[in-house]
């Protein structure tokens, strides 16, 4: 296979530019960055996600390549997500763009504040 090219609007890498940009994509590898995590840890974790969302989210990063599901025979039966290596290869990235968000929130939220100011 070639490299894709994202300014193609035919091109798969926009399908993969979606799931690594959604945010909750982003919080499940942050929050799987030390190891496995059960469904309940994560939903904890990442404050604000519904389980359906999250459900949703686990699901298709799992299709993706992006993390595994391990389900444990016990009673209640346990479930693990884990980073694959693909999904690991996202860490430096993410956490890139979260240490950029992190150290400009001020100012994107006041460059957003003026401009609604701006538009009332």
């Amino acid at each position: 296979m070639t490299n894709g090219d994202a300014f193609d609007p035919n091109c798969p890498t926009r399908l993969v530019l979606d799931r690594i940009g959604d945010k909750w994509s982003v919080l499940v590898v942050l929050s799987l960055r030390h190891g496995p995590k059960r469904f309940t840890e994560l939903r904890d974790m990442i404050g604000g996600v519904t389980p359906k969302v999250l459900t949703q989210t686990l699901r298709a990063m799992a299709a993706d390549g992006l993390l595994t599901r391990e389900v444990f025979a016990e009673v209640p039966p346990r479930v693990e997500y884990t980073l694959t290596p693909l999904g690991r290869s996202l860490q430096e990235p993410i956490q890139a763009i979260t240490d950029w968000a992190e150290q400009y929130v001020t100012e994107v939220m006041a460059a957003r504040e003026t401009r609604q100011g701006q538009e009332r």
